[in-house]
């Protein structure tokens, strides 16, 4: 997965993802809840590119289920945070 590999383009593609679905009428516990279905597919399959994917994976190993929530809520909100800007 190329786009993994640089932190800006995944979260500026992550953020393209989040604005399509949220114009769509996509709830926001529907986004939250495949970001963290996203974390665990990561987690399981894919390893860090980079830095931050790295303390990202790091948090999600150590992390409750509800910890994972937690921290795919956060990311969604980076990612729609850099978009509006």
């Amino acid at each position: 997965m190329a786009i993994l590999e640089n932190w800006e383009k995944w979260t500026s593609f992550l953020g393209d993802q989040v604005k399509n679905a949220q114009e769509m009428g996509m709830p926001k516990q529907v986004i939250d809840t495949t970001a963290k279905q996203i974390g665990d597919y990561l987690a399981k399959n894919v390893d860090p590119k980079n830095e931050q994917e790295r303390v990202l994976a790091d948090l999600w190993s150590v992390a409750a289920d509800e910890e994972k929530h937690a921290l795919a809520n956060c990311v969604v909100k980076l990612v729609q945070s850099r978009k509006l800007q």
